[in-house]
């Protein structure tokens, strides 16, 4: 039966690929073990690429190679000397044996039934794109649990399926693009190649990010208004697929008097990454 492989892009991950590959060893119900349509085991393989990495990265990714083995998927890590999120997907991209697709950031954490879910919605004859359903991991920060408290409320994250450091593609969808092209959101490039009724969210959660701390509030804000607006202005006809909900001014309204904290440094990072752009620089700031 088609099969499914992972592609984890990390860049200086030491302290988390662990709990990542943790995660995916831990599924339960294997994925495709006798559960909903899919009578066998679903082939399985997992690639790490550790792109521009100054620190060991790859050899803490490596010493999982045993228990993959023992869950009988496939396992192997590929080293880069450049730092490149696309380069690390398209590297990924080219060692993988099976056409449907998985694309895990390395600190973000699945849930045990996600793949199993993933793996049972990609088996579709049409085109598809599937993701889980986001959580975000609880801040350290105070300014970043508050920021985090109403992000996890605005409408682009409580429907559609945004698919933030985590997405799936089966076979069909795979071939909407050849080669990531080098921009800044790959999420979003991949999202907008699939229109509302061709992305579909499971049940199942994962934990997701966020940055910690002011400063790297409003860097990766500034970023990621930079990576949209760069998707727009490259690939205009992807604007038709674009079904990111505004916000109401009644739903503005609640979550000010809900999280009046929150809801002030939400738009306070809004407002101050509008006007600082983006850096080159980039750091998960955590």
């Amino acid at each position: 039966m088609p099969g499914l492989s992972i592609i984890i892009p990390a860049n200086n991950e030491a302290q988390l690929i662990g709990q990542c590959l943790a995660a995916v060893l831990a599924s339960d119900p294997k994925p495709g073990a006798g559960s909903g349509s899919i009578p066998l085991p679903l082939p399985l393989e997992v690639i790490v690429v550790a792109n521009g990495c100054d620190d060991d990265t790859a050899a803490q990714a490596r010493r999982f190679a045993g228990k993959f083995k023992a869950m009988g998927w496939d396992f192997q890590v590929l080293e880069l000397a450049r730092g490149s999120k696309p380069g690390a997907l398209n590297a990924g991209d080219a060692a993988a044996r099976h056409p449907a697709r998985a694309y895990l950031d390395a600190d973000v954490v699945v849930s045990k039934p996600l793949l199993d879910q993933v793996g049972r919605a990609l088996q579709m004859r049409r085109a598809a794109y599937v993701s889980g359903r986001v959580q975000i991991d609880r801040p350290k920060n105070r300014i970043s649990r508050a920021y985090a408290k109403v992000y996890a409320r605005v409408p682009f994250m409580t429907q559609g399926v945004p698919g933030c450091g985590f997405f799936a593609v089966n076979g069909e969808g795979r071939q909407r693009w050849r080669n990531f092209p080098d921009i800044i959101s790959d999420d979003t490039f991949v999202r907008l190649l699939f229109n509302a009724q061709e992305r579909v969210g499971v049940g199942a959660p994962f934990l997701w990010p966020v940055v910690e701390g002011w400063g790297n509030l409003v860097r990766v804000r500034a970023r990621q208004n930079v990576g949209v607006r760069e998707v727009r202005r490259k690939y205009p006809q992807l604007m038709q697929n674009d079904d990111k909900p505004g916000m109401r001014l009644l739903d503005k309204i609640w979550l000010a008097l809900r999280y009046p904290f929150g809801f002030a440094v939400y738009a306070g990072v809004a407002i101050a990454a509008r006007k600082r752009g983006a850096t080159g620089e980039w750091s998960r700031g955590r």
